[in-house]
């Protein structure tokens, strides 16, 4: 099959791409030798391909974890200042109880009622923080044991309650929202067996 002329009409020698050279002595291979380097030069150039592939694969995976590390750190960092602020918020809610706490231990009390009084203030003021922080004391006195939100202390035999109801509270037990802070330690009623 003849090569196309250039444009130009100058006068290049037609090449015949199907010439075949004839096979090389002491073997069969019909491959020219001009074939020969070049076939021998692709494999080496599609290797030299390869490798580069490689090598810009590898760097980018390097890049990607890299950038993944950092990703991480200030993930953790950003949840440690979370956690501080967070923390400082729930303290500036308290400081003023302790400024009660305090202005309660400086004062000299006529009575111990008037202290009695004070200090019921300040246990209010402090509930009603809690409350602003979401905290909330669990239900015990009276209510049915539940071994999710009560502790029990003591088994009471007494036919003056409900069986496997709460007696008594003896610490109580709160709640963040839905999550228990702690349980409520309690007293059980059982009724005897007859």
């Amino acid at each position: 099959m003849p090569a196309k002329k250039h444009n130009g009409g100058s006068n290049e020698a037609e090449l015949e791409l199907d010439h075949e050279l004839p096979p090389a002595e002491g073997g069969d291979d019909p491959a020219p030798q001009g074939g020969v380097t070049a076939t021998a030069e692709e494999p080496q150039s599609e290797l030299e391909r390869i490798r580069a592939e490689r090598a810009a694969y590898l760097d980018r995976a390097a890049r990607i974890q890299a950038e993944f590390e950092n990703y991480r750190k200030r993930s953790d960092k950003q949840q440690q200042e979370f956690r501080e602020y967070a923390l400082a918020d729930a303290m500036k809610t308290l400081l003023p109880i302790l400024d009660s706490l305090d202005r309660a231990l400086n004062t000299k009390a006529a009575s111990l009622d008037d202290f009695h009084a004070g200090i019921e203030l300040i246990d209010k003021q402090f509930h009603d923080a809690l409350a602003k922080l979401g905290v909330q004391p669990v239900a015990a006195e009276g209510e049915p044991f539940d071994p999710n939100v009560h502790q029990a202390i003591q088994m009471v035999d007494t036919d003056e309650v409900e069986d496997n109801h709460v007696i008594d509270e003896l610490q109580r037990g709160y709640k963040l929202k839905d999550r228990l802070l702690r349980p409520a330690m309690v007293r059980v009623a059982r009724h005897p067996k007859p």
